[in-house]
């Protein structure tokens, strides 16, 4: 099982969204967002893939529904957005990972093609969930440690 984390930051109406740069998704939009390593906290995982995906510096504000696929390669994956607020905007990437980054309207996002955006079934999800005010406290995610 692999946990994706990541952000729905919107401002102004519009969602700051990433251009992919891997072969299995190169040139579809997505949201910033990545695994999270061993040991690492969700939340801290997020605010780590927004900044190396976008340059920005956030604060999580909630966090959307979360959502499981299967994927052709077998293993299953958790998919967990937060909402955010910038903190601070620089927009810089790393260019074999990443093409562009840039502010999306919300109305031009949700009429992208499936070959314009990643995970398409998955992020429309989270932008209605968005929309419908679907952001939950962050203290879901509980900080105690169980060693097993």
């Amino acid at each position: 099982m692999i946990v994706i984390a990541g952000g729905v930051i919107v401002r102004d109406n519009k969602v700051l969204m990433v251009k992919e740069a891997q072969n299995k998704c190169y040139g579809q939009w997505n949201f910033p967002a990545g695994h999270v390593d061993e040991l690492e906290k969700i939340t801290d995982a997020a605010i780590r893939e927004i900044f190396e995906e976008t340059g920005c510096r956030v604060k999580l504000t909630g966090v959307l529904p979360i959502y499981c696929a299967d994927a052709e390669d077998g293993q299953t994956r958790i998919h967990v957005r937060f909402t955010a607020n910038i903190l601070e905007e620089n927009i810089k990437f790393d260019t074999e990972e990443i093409l562009e980054v840039k502010w999306i309207d919300i109305q031009k996002l949700k009429n992208m093609t499936r070959q314009e955006l990643r995970g398409y079934d998955k992020n429309i999800q989270f932008i209605k969930d968005f929309e419908d005010k679907k952001i939950y406290p962050l203290e879901i995610f509980g900080d105690a440690k169980y060693n097993i």
